[in-house]
Formats: structure tokens, C-alpha cells, sequence
């Protein structure tokens, strides 16, 4: 099996030329020694605990059936107890030492390592040719007309990142290299700051990406980093865990994971990441745990927490214009709109049918809003109009979108009243918002299976350009431009063309191991609608 589940994309020029290498040097040597430490010790806790668990349901069966026959059982086992001892078994988990007495961990001994910063220094190393260290060198190589697309996607119970390079003029989509993951991703966020570096300045720009999963902690790595094998930073516990550790004049506690929501960090699954553009120190998070949170990334740790809702918090989404105010949807079926400053003032709260699955500022008019819901219909509302209750809200218009529900949507920023659905009925829609309401344009199935991820490109120059994504694990990137309809429903947009346009659809090759047994239906199917899979309210 294998799906994507969030996307992002890296506007231009943020990514370096030349990707470099992940090295290990000695600071970095400790601190991955230490993530590392933490790992294995919550490993060991979740162990024993299912050791304890099964020790306690066998002596419990061995009681109940030693009274159900009237008879003990004996409590001496010696002749086994000889056999078993020359394998030591009491200390088979322990990490050996070494002749000093010191314990032999995984990277215990990696110090200890001759390295050279160049070949010609190493020994050992006679052939000095670097056609391949050239050639490997160019393969890497980003222009700043590509555009990085971050993909997280499990893959045979396997979770990763795959971090795309788009060539929009050459119609070529490849990975360009991947990250490993310890839990399924929800969400993906595209940072232009730099984390987790010593002595940063304040106008540096970098190229990271935050990651919430199915566990607790977001994971914070370098885009411009090849084969890295630990974050850069960790928002959660586990940073919590590892700042203790560093403090050797702070006295530590029995870890012990906590289940109950508190003002530190998340305890239950990361479902939405909202990055700040103007206070670009700032990312905000949502949880299972029914909770935002703020974090400063220059601490790497939880300004502060919030609230609002009773149950989920899905989908979060800053202010285009007033920098402090927080838009969150809730599986509760409410959204509010927050100031951050404010954390114990009023807040206004708006209403809908059913579950929110996805909440969006409008960029070309910021006292609006969308928010797309579970029965497939979409809202439209005016922040200004705060109704007396939730149950008073009344939106400006709603759009029934799909059948089913509309697990993706997203706002063009560069062409004004364009918009885009993606639902689980694996239709991708595309909307043009009249002032009298939205009319669609053109709807498609792309063959992704149930559509999680429809996202726009970020820069004027591929405005059009869309990336479609879902449970196939297939990323298509779709030049909606060259669609028929869309010209001539953007034709003020669109630069004019002669002759027949040819329709662009780019994306890598599905391989026939990773397609599911969901019935789905590829471009150009019966389920598609019309000619080529394609249902248009423009084309007869």
C-alpha cells in the first residue's frame, strides 16, 4: 500500500544550488548520541510494560488452572535454570562495556573513527579521480526556475518524505531525494528560517520543513541537506527530554509519557502546521489533543497553548493581514478566529453541518474566509459578521462541492477567485468565484485514488500550476492552464496562444507494486465524466 497524505511546495530560489551531505563531526555526533539514547529508552519503557503486561495475564491463567485442578505446581525449576544460565539472560537487554567499563552504544565508539576532510589525505584511498563526485554533484543540482514539491507518503508501512524538483519548462517531475520518518505524516509546513542553527542571524533565510505525524513531536529538518539522519530540531517531548539531559546540574525525573493535554507540548497526533510569514520565528500546531499551540523556533520551544475547542483540531491558518490572529476548525464542528495576544478574550465562533476538514484565509481579500466540511459542502463567510451563537451563522454562500468529503482545498494567490477541491470521491473540481457565488470550471479524475492533497504553486511565473495527490501515492502536477475551460474562464490571465493547446499533465510513472485494490479509476475512465475523463460546465 501506498498514499500521500500532505504536500508543500518550496516557492523558487529558497533552495540552494548544490545539496551538501550530511556529515557527522563531533558536535553533531553528540547531539544524534543523545536522540538516539532517548529513542532506545522509549523503546525499553514500551517494552517492559508489555513484558509486565504478559508476565501478569500467564501467572493469572497459571493460578486460575493450578486451583481448578486441586494441585500445585512445583516452585523449583532448577535443572532448567542450568541449562538457561550460560546464555545470561538477565542481562541480555544491557548495553555491553568496553574494556574501560564504558558502554558500547550505537555511536559509542564513532569518535574514535580516523575520517579526512579530503581524499588526498586518506592513505587508503589511491585513486584520486572525482568524475563521480562531479558527475553525483550535478545530478543534485537545483536552478532557481525549479520548484521543490515536499511530499509525505507511506509506503509498505514505510514513512518517509519525498522531496520533488519540478522542471516546469523541461514537463519533468523527479525525486531528487528522500527522509526517513518514525511515524505516518498528517501534515507538512515549508519554513524559510533556519532551525536549529547556532548564531543565526535574524534575516538569514533557510529551507526547512516541519513535520507532524501520528506521534506527538514535530520533526523539523534541512531541505538542503542530503541523507540526513536526525532532525535539525524537535518540538515536543522529546526536545523536553533531550534539554534535560544536556543539564547535568538539573535533576531528573522518571520519564513518563504523558496522555493529559498540557501548556508544554502536544500528547496526541499533529494534524495541521500553520507557519507565521510576517513573525517568521513563529509556527502554530494543532492536535488530536484539542489543542493549538504556538512555538518560537528560535528556542525550539512552546510559547504558549490554547483552548478553544472540544475535540480535534484539524486545520489551522494565519491571517494574511492581521499577523496575530489564528483561524482553527474542529472536529466539533466549530471555527473560531483568534487573536494570539489574547489568549483569555472572547472569540468569535462560527458554526457548520459537520466536521471541518479544511480552513482557508482568502488571500486577495482577507476579511474572508472558506471552510470546506465532511458532507462535501463548502462556506464562504465574512469575519466581520460575528453571529450571537455558532448555531446563527449565516454564510455569504455555500457550495455543495462534492458528495463526499472535501479532504482538500485550496486558494490561488496569484489569480484571484480560482479555486480548487479535492475529495475522497477522487474527483479534483476547479471553481471560479462570481461576485454572484462560484460556478465550476472543470472537474477531473487524475488517477491518485481519493484525493488528501490539492495545492497550488506559490510563484506568478507557475500560478497555474497545481499539485494533486492522495491515497495511490502517485503526485501529479497539473498545468491547469492549458485546460480549455480554464482559459476561457481565466482568458484575462492566460497569455493567448495560437493554435491548439496541448493539455500538461506531469508526473513519475506509477510503479505497479504500489497501486491499491480500491477500484479507482485512472484518467479517461468511465467515472472521469465526458470525453478524456474530463466533466466541464463550459464544454458541451
Amino acid at each position: 500500500m501506498s498514499m500521500i497524505t500532505a504536500t508543500a511546495w518550496v516557492p523558487r530560489g529558497f533552495a540552494a544550488p548544490f545539496p551538501t551531505k550530511y556529515e557527522v563531526d563531533e558536535a553533531e555526533l553528540s547531539r544524534i548520541s543523545k536522540l538516539a539514547k532517548l529513542q532506545l529508552i522509549d523503546a525499553r519503557e514500551e517494552f517492559d510494560i508489555a513484558r509486565n503486561g504478559r508476565n501478569a495475564e500467564a501467572s493469572a491463567v497459571d493460578s486460575s488452572g493450578a486451583e481448578g485442578n486441586g494441585a500445585s505446581l512445583p516452585q523449583s525449576n532448577d535443572d532448567a535454570d542450568d541449562d538457561l544460565r550460560e546464555y545470561d539472560l538477565d542481562h541480555y537487554d544491557s548495553d555491553p562495556v568496553d574494556e574501560d567499563g564504558e558502554a558500547v552504544t550505537m555511536f559509542g565508539n564513532a569518535g574514535s573513527l580516523a575520517y579526512h576532510d579530503s581524499n588526498a589525505d586518506d592513505p587508503y584511498i589511491t585513486l584520486q579521480g572525482n568524475d563521480d563526485a562531479d558527475e553525483e554533484r550535478d545530478e543534485l543540482q537545483i536552478l532557481a526556475t525549479d520548484n521543490m514539491v515536499v511530499a509525505a507518503k507511506v509506503e509498505d508501512e514505510v514513512a518517509h518524505l519525498e522531496i520533488y524538483v519540478y522542471e516546469d519548462e523541461a514537463d519533468n517531475l523527479y525525486v531528487h531525494h528522500d527522509i526517513m520518518l518514525p511515524a505516518i505524516p498528517l501534515c507538512v509546513e515549508w519554513l524559510d528560517l533556519p532551525v536549529g542553527k547556532a548564531a543565526v542571524d535574524q534575516d538569514s533565510r533557510g529551507n526547512y520543513v516541519a513535520v507532524g505525524t501520528m506521534d506527538p513531536d514535530i520533526e523539523i529538518w534541512d531541505l538542503d541537506t542530503i541523507d540526513c539522519m536526525y532532525p535539525n530540531a524537535i518540538l515536543g517531548q522529546g526536545a523536553e527530554d533531550s534539554r534535560a539531559d544536556a543539564d547535568p546540574g538539573k535533576k531528573k525525573k522518571k520519564r513518563k509519557k504523558s496522555r493529559k493535554a498540557n501548556d508544554d507540548y502536544h500528547v496526541d497526533a499533529i494534524l495541521a502546521l500553520a507557519a507565521n510569514r510576517h513573525h517568521r520565528n513563529l509556527l502554530a500546531s494543532s492536535s488530536a489533543d484539542k489543542t493549538v499551540k504556538l512555538w518560537d523556533l528560535n528556542s525550539t520551544t512552546c510559547a504558549k497553548s490554547y483552548s478553544y475547542h472540544t475535540d480535534k483540531v484539524c486545520s489551522i491558518a494565519w491571517h494574511p493581514k492581521e499577523t496575530t490572529v489564528l483561524l482553527s476548525g474542529s472536529y466539533d464542528r466549530t471555527i473560531i478566529a483568534a487573536d494570539m495576544r489574547a489568549p483569555d478574550a472572547k472569540v468569535p465562533r462560527w458554526a457548520v453541518e459537520s466536521d471541518v476538514e479544511t480552513v482557508r484565509w482568502n488571500p486577495h481579500d482577507p476579511n474572508f474566509f472558506f471552510v470546506t466540511t465532511e458532507n462535501g459542502v463548502v462556506h464562504y463567510h465574512d469575519v466581520r459578521v460575528t453571529p450571537l451563537s455558532p448555531e446563527a451563522s449565516n454564510p455569504i454562500w455555500t457550495l455543495q462541492a462534492h458528495d463526499e468529503s472535501v479532504a482538500s482545498f485550496d486558494v490561488n494567490p496569484v489569480i484571484p477567485g480560482f479555486l480548487v477541491t479535492g475529495s475522497t470521491d477522487k474527483e479534483v473540481k476547479l471553481w471560479n468565484v462570481q461576485p454572484n457565488g462560484p460556478s465550476m470550471v472543470v472537474s477531473r479524475n487524475l488517477g491518485v485514488g481519493k484525493v488528501f492533497s490539492t495545492i497550488f504553486a506559490p510563484d506568478p511565473e507557475v500560478g497555474f500550476r497545481l499539485a494533486v495527490a492522495g491515497s495511490k501515492g502517485v503526485m501529479q502536477i497539473w498545468d491547469t492552464s492549458t485546460n480549455a475551460a480554464v482559459r476561457r474562464a481565466f482568458a484575462n490571465r492566460v497569455a493567448p496562444v495560437e493554435g491548439e493547446v496541448q493539455e500538461r499533465l506531469v508526473g513519475i510513472e506509477e510503479d505497479s507494486s504500489d497501486s491499491e485494490e480500491e477500484g479507482g479509476v485512472e484518467p479517461g475512465g468511465e467515472n472521469g465524466g465526458g470525453e478524456n475523463g474530463w466533466e466541464s460546465m463550459d464544454e458541451d
